[in-house]
């Protein structure tokens, strides 16, 4: 079975990339779940975030925003002693914040689906890519996502991570032609 070629030989990897990478994600809850562990991915391999993925639930209440938006300033700085998660402040102060602006846009639009859906006219934006070394690591649109998401208060947020959370939630599908997943395989 032909898989991406970024997907290496740990069994971790091919299992998120088999069961959820790229598939279209309209959930919120697993929607917010993706979008805080692209947060953390930065600075890290993707491998290392999925490794530490059931310890995030754990302490991020199963990423259930509304919860993780009460979450006090003492529940967060006590995390940075589980060496469980990947511990940086920022980063664990954005999640919490992130779940905030999470919670305003469901207020506004409904679901964070249909807004986050919206950038790219409800239907995943279809790449024929031939290598995953052909990609980029963002896009204008991206780079719009993100300037959208700052402007709403959000954090963490960069072009790269937005594109990443893109690729992950299937809003682009960027599986490359030959795997076995790609629609668009021949």
């Amino acid at each position: 079975m032909k898989r991406c070629g970024w997907v290496k030989k740990q069994k971790i990897d091919m299992i998120y990339h088999d069961t959820e990478w790229g598939r279209p994600l309209h959930d919120d809850q697993a929607l917010f779940e993706l979008f805080c562990l692209e947060t953390y991915q930065s600075g890290v391999s993707w491998s290392t975030v999925l490794h530490k993925r059931q310890a995030f639930n754990q302490v991020f209440k199963k990423f259930d925003f509304t919860k993780v938006s009460h979450m006090t300033d003492e529940e967060l700085e006590t995390l940075m002693f589980d060496s469980s998660i990947i511990r940086h402040r920022g980063k664990l102060f954005a999640t919490r914040n992130n779940a905030q602006q999470f919670l305003k846009i469901q207020k506004e639009f409904g679901s964070f689906d249909d807004y986050i859906w919206s950038f790219v006219n409800h239907k995943p934006i279809n790449h024929k890519i031939s290598h995953y070394q052909n990609t980029s690591s963002q896009t204008p649109l991206s780079k719009h996502i993100a300037k959208e998401l700052k402007k709403r208060g959000f954090k963490y947020v960069g072009p790269t991570m937005i594109y990443s959370f893109m690729q992950a939630a299937g809003l682009v599908n960027d599986h490359e032609v030959e795997c076995f997943f790609n629609p668009n395989h021949i």
